[in-house]
């Protein structure tokens, strides 16, 4: 078995759409539409092992609802990038782009190299190296 991708809701998906693309090594597919329910998304594949997220978009979900499964965001994404100095890379590059940045390269206690970027909407983006 393995995931096939994980989904998250966000307020601007064209926004989001463009970080992914632009950032990181990715693939988008169509954009899927269903009128009905105003709903809209896209799926972003990672080039090197073809994980995947799906950039979900609907005017009804919003940051603070309360509903299970309807609210915006994530806990975290955590994307293998390859080595510590290709993290030290993408911070750098984060940073120089002015995206947040709330944690610098380091080894974490649970023994990942690891930088920490916030995206357009504050998700949290763990960058680890290979262990």
């Amino acid at each position: 078995m393995k995931i096939d991708h994980v989904a998250f809701w966000v307020e601007d998906l064209e926004a989001m759409r463009y970080f992914y693309l632009t950032h990181f090594e990715a693939t988008c597919g169509e954009r899927y539409m269903n009128p009905v329910k105003k709903f809209y998304s896209y799926f972003i594949t990672f080039n090197d092992g073809g994980s995947r997220i799906e950039l979900m978009h609907r005017a009804d979900i919003a940051a603070n609802s309360q509903q299970r499964g309807f609210v915006t965001g994530i806990a975290h994404l955590a994307l293998t990038v390859g080595n510590r100095e290709r993290v030290d890379a993408m911070i750098a590059h984060f940073r120089a782009h002015g995206y947040k940045i709330i944690g610098e390269p380091r080894v974490s206690g649970d023994g990942y190299y690891e930088g920490v970027i916030l995206d357009p909407e504050e998700n949290v983006i763990e960058l680890l190296a290979e262990n």
